[in-house]
């Protein structure tokens, strides 16, 4: 429970030579000024070992990050030019030792270690302890890709393990807001950090896993130290997810943070938005897929209407063909029947017989085949001649279009209006006053016809 303790009475004399203005008083700037001049004549430049968090590399290449241990931690910052003298690179929980001097920065009050050397010491004893989960869940199983699932491609509703006051969450509601406005969202609120945040992942993920709302889970939070992100390195939340029922999808941190969630997760995204992208396809993207495919389609149907036009003529010119052959064959067979029979009259009236049976058999033939090869034939034509009338029809109206806005970007349409253009004997157009002088001869050329005309002395105003 907060309290507070009285120092002073209201009547101590101490009280009131305080509450006066002195000459003694100093402003901000000169108390920090001389705040600064203490700390940083009075510790000299020496060696500091610690493990690193928080490390990030800003766009002009000088490094910032945190010199911790278990009950503290100090700023540092090592510029680009020093990276040269540094034996590693940094990286959260590296343990290191490095030299330095202490600088008192007065804008924001603080203060920060200018590394001048960095080397390493070891590895940290976070990092020690995040291998050694590593190691364990890794031999047990939790990290074969054979295990993990694929992504439905089109979920209708997604669930979210997220801190709801977290930036993460708006993130992730505006790309799905954007990208696919048909899925509803379920926030799972839950602690992305702090004590007692793992149990309560694993609990959220566990029930989310049983109550089955929506097809495919995220697990995101922001970025931050190695500290921060710790409650996702945890056996509770480890073992939730290995053993939960949906497809899990986590974005936990920046790209260059890893946790054992991400490899336990049937898929890792180095961002939170990302994690969002990754659930769902664009959905203008998927448009344009399915206005591509059909156009495909159309084409792919006009070349097989094609193929079976051509096949049907291949088909007509080798039956008209049989036929030739067939007709040329009987012929000559009656031929030399005809030469066996005894009487003329006979021979002739069976000749007659079997011709008109052959020609009933042939007209039977003929009916069949050609008619439905010109049905086909003509609703191709119909289609084709549609088509070519629907695209004149449209390069028309653009032609007209194009006209249109010619014409009223004419010159000739300008002087419709009352405008005219000068031009001098040469042919040059006269578009400034000073350019005219007194009895110049100039043309007009208006909408209708050209006029010549003279430039009078300009009239002065008594």
């Amino acid at each position: 429970m907060p309290y507070f303790m009285q120092t002073h009475s209201p009547t101590s004399p101490t009280t009131d030579k305080m509450s006066g203005p002195n000459d003694n008083d100093l402003s901000v700037t000169e108390y920090t000024q001389r705040l600064q001049a203490v700390l940083e004549n009075t510790l000299p430049a020496c060696w500091i070992h610690g493990e690193i968090s928080n490390f990030t590399e800003a766009t002009s290449g000088h490094w910032y990050f945190n010199l911790k241990e278990a009950q503290a931690q100090i700023r540092c910052v090592m510029f680009r030019f020093r990276q040269n003298a540094s034996a590693i690179r940094p990286a959260n929980g590296l343990a290191v030792r490095l030299r330095g001097t202490l600088s008192y920065y007065a804008p924001n009050g603080t203060c920060q270690i200018l590394v001048e050397a960095l080397r390493p010491a070891g590895q940290g004893a976070l990092f020690e302890a995040f291998n050694r989960l590593k190691q364990r869940f890794a031999t047990e199983g939790y990290f074969d890709e054979a295990r993990k699932r694929p992504l439905p491609p089109f979920p209708r509703s997604v669930g979210v393990l997220t801190s709801p006051a977290g930036a993460a969450w708006r993130d992730i509601v505006t790309t799905l807001k954007r990208r696919a406005p048909q899925v509803n969202l379920i926030l799972y609120p839950i602690p992305v950090q702090g004590v007692g945040a793992a149990d309560e992942i694993a609990r959220v993920l566990t029930l989310a896993g049983q109550r089955r709302d929506a097809e495919v889970l995220l697990l995101c939070r922001g970025g931050g130290s190695m500290e921060d992100l710790w409650a996702f390195n945890e056996p509770p939340v480890v073992e939730a997810l290995f053993c939960c029922t949906l497809p899990v999808i986590s974005g936990i941190g920046h790209e260059t943070d890893f946790t054992l969630a991400d490899f336990v997760a049937d898929h890792r995204a180095p961002t939170p938005t990302a994690a969002a992208e990754l659930v769902h396809p664009e959905w203008t993207g998927l448009q344009r897929q399915l206005h591509q495919l059909a156009q495909r389609q159309r084409q792919a149907t006009q070349r097989r209407l094609e193929r079976a036009t051509l096949q049907g003529d291949t088909l007509r010119l080798r039956w008209e063909q049989a036929q030739r052959r067939y007709w040329e064959t009987q012929r000559h067979h009656l031929e030399q029947q005809a030469q066996r029979l005894v009487h003329p009259g006979q021979q002739v009236l069976l000749q007659q017989r079997q011709l008109a049976h052959l020609h009933q058999r042939w007209q039977m033939l003929n009916r069949q085949l050609p008619l439905v090869l010109r049905q086909h034939l003509n609703d191709t034509t119909q289609r084709w001649q549609l088509a070519t009338q629907y695209h004149f029809r449209v390069k028309h109206q653009h032609l007209d279009h194009l006209a249109q806005s010619l014409n009223l970007l004419s010159p000739h349409a300008i002087l419709g209006r009352g405008y005219a253009l000068i031009q001098d004997q040469q042919g040059h157009i006269i578009d400034q006053v000073e350019s005219l002088k007194t009895r110049q001869h100039v043309s007009l050329i208006l909408s209708n016809g050209t006029r010549q005309a003279e430039i009078l002395p300009e009239a002065h105003s008594s």
